[in-house]
């Protein structure tokens, strides 16, 4: 079995039964009742929680300082005995940590292989893994308002087999639509709108390949603002590169009122596009529980009959050794 995807990432290690998987706090604080529930859902699953007191500092609007936050996810990946690692939470603040990962730790976690696991403000560490260390990526669930809230708030068997060596297959949950049919296929990436922009220009650029399939999250953004963000991604030649546009449910996104929805915008802006868009595919801000989705694997986009959705063809795992 290859230990890159199609794509040419690195893949990570298995997750199962028994796997230790480190918790760390990359944005924003959390409230302790939902990270005490939320490690009593890992151990319902089988895992074994790992974190240290550094978790729980506190700086203002985010969870300590930008060194602590980033030494947090450096210690796990030097631990062989630390299989996944998984946020807490998003909000603001992963980008802050970017400068104090190096190359040397872009190595590191490259030989650790260790998976990360998160969305939101996540984005900015699954753009870093992506475009720096040549990793794939989990966007799947977080400890606050998901894992601590159990399957009401989050898919486990699509969570679960994102962390196995099998291929999670076809992926057609209810509500998505299909704004502009067509079938597409290609490595799958993306994340929250606004985290994905504000890479662009620096040293983190999210710039994926030529015939990739994009996800697109957004939440609590006005239609216009939006707007603003595709045409700019439009400009940034992104929207060009894509075989397929998958968007999120886009929560609370309507103009109040209703007078003007994001779906609305979305099909407007995306009016131009040459290949399939889909929209309300509930990963990440999902108002239903959040499907996860392997980043970086060759994925197939239906959108041309039948119930749309995903086919993910490529797992982001690989079982041995570098």
């Amino acid at each position: 079995m290859s230990l890159k995807t199609r794509a040419g990432l690195l893949k990570v290690r298995p997750v199962g039964p028994g796997s230790r998987v480190g918790l760390v706090a990359p944005a924003s604080p959390f409230d302790r009742a939902d990270f005490e529930k939320g490690v009593a859902e890992l151990r319902r699953l089988d895992f074994e929680p790992v974190f240290d007191e550094r978790i729980f500092e506190r700086r203002g609007y985010v969870a300590g300082d930008s060194e602590l936050r980033a030494a947090q996810l450096i210690d796990l990946w030097r631990r062989a005995d630390v299989d996944a690692v998984i946020a807490v939470r998003g909000g603001y603040g992963s980008v802050q940590i970017l400068p104090h990962l190096s190359l040397a730790d872009a190595a590191l976690a490259r030989q650790s292989r260790t998976a990360l696991v998160g969305y939101s403000d996540v984005t900015s560490l699954h753009v870093w893994l992506a475009c720096c260390a040549g990793m794939v990526s989990i966007h799947g669930p977080m400890l606050e308002k998901r894992l601590s809230e159990g399957p009401a708030a989050y898919d486990p068997v699509s969570f679960l087999a994102s962390l196995r060596a099998a291929p999670m297959g076809e992926l057609r949950p209810d509500g998505v639509e299909v704004l502009q049919p067509g079938a597409a296929e290609g490595p799958l990436f993306g994340g929250t709108l606004t985290q994905l922009l504000a890479s662009m220009g620096t040293a983190w650029t999210f710039d994926p390949p030529a015939g990739h399939v994009l996800f697109i999250d957004e939440v609590g953004e006005r239609p216009y603002r939006l707007d603003r963000m595709l045409v700019q991604l439009q400009q940034t030649r992104v929207l060009a590169r894509a075989s397929a546009v998958v968007f999120g449910q886009m929560p609370r996104c309507d103009e109040a009122g209703g007078d003007v929805t994001a779906r609305a915008t979305v099909a407007d802006v995306m009016s131009g596009f040459a290949g399939p868009v889909l929209y309300g595919f509930p990963s990440g801000h999902a108002t239903t529980p959040l499907v996860t989705l392997p980043f970086g694997v060759h994925t197939r986009v239906l959108g041309d009959g039948g119930a749309p959705g995903l086919v993910i063809e490529e797992s982001a795992v690989g079982e041995g050794t570098a």
